[in-house]
């Protein structure tokens, strides 16, 4: 079982070590592999006013301290083939996932390029995409160390999202890749006009059970001490409080299939 877990957005080195390490003592109570995460931009905003993040040095500084300290596993998403270049350049040992976001979960430059890499390389399927439509994705990544694939929810016409189950046990039996399951993007709903990408996050953890008991055990779950103030994603991140809560239950709920 594996846990990917940390804020939407990069904020500074105190607030993601203080999740980071929540986190990590969660994950380790009930012996599940836990991975870091955290954006140092994010590109895919709907409006020009939402924060983008502190930037490339800042956050890789950040995780280099957290990977050293805590002896955790980090995960960051990539836009273009420069910000590959970069990573790779100079934060190389501060990142051991590349993730490609749903938007952008058929460039086919972008994702060969990170996957001559020696990262792993974690796609997000695009919620315009059937499932099915993985195996394309998964034919660009021959080069690969290792490719996961996350279900982060379908578009069900305007500013709304489903989980569709049904797709995810197909992946389970017909994609030969890690299927994660991230229950904090699934739980998006985007407010009128785009000015910010709401959400409710009361639905995370009925969610997470449900996937857990269908085989899922790959999670993908958002926290923030605080996501009222989080500069994004706040209203479908959980609160780091409830975070031991939620994986008590997903381990509860567990079917290995």
């Amino acid at each position: 079982m594996m846990i990917i877990a940390g804020p939407c957005q990069h904020e500074s080195l105190e607030k993601s070590e203080v999740i980071a390490r929540e986190c990590k003592r969660v994950c380790d109570k009930h012996g599940i592999d836990y991975v870091f995460k955290a954006s140092y931009d994010k590109a895919n905003r709907s409006s020009i006013s939402g924060q983008r993040g502190v930037g490339m040095s800042e956050t890789m500084h950040a995780f280099g301290v957290i990977k050293d300290t805590l002896g955790v596993m980090t995960l960051t998403d990539v836009h273009t083939n420069h910000q590959v270049g970069a990573i790779m350049g100079d934060w190389s040992d501060c990142v051991d996932v590349l993730q490609i976001p749903a938007f952008l979960s058929r460039q086919t430059d972008l994702i060969q390029m990170a996957c001559e890499t020696d990262k792993i390389i974690n796609i997000k399927k695009g919620q315009f995409m059937a499932p099915w439509d993985m195996n394309g994705i998964l034919s660009k990544t021959e080069n690969a160390k290792e490719v996961w694939i996350t279900e982060r929810g379908t578009s069900f016409g305007y500013n709304n999202l489903v989980v569709d189950f049904t797709g995810m046990e197909y992946m389970l039996n017909n994609i030969n890749a890690r299927i994660v399951f991230d229950a904090t993007h699934s739980v998006q709903k985007p407010s009128e006009f785009g000015t910010c990408s709401g959400g409710d996050r009361n639905y995370v953890p009925s969610l997470t059970r449900a996937a857990s008991a269908l085989g899922i055990t790959n999670f993908f779950i958002e926290v923030h001490d605080n996501p009222v103030v989080a500069p994004s994603d706040g209203d479908s991140m959980i609160y780091l409080r409830d975070f031991e809560r939620t994986i008590d239950d997903i381990c509860s709920y567990s079917y290995t299939r």
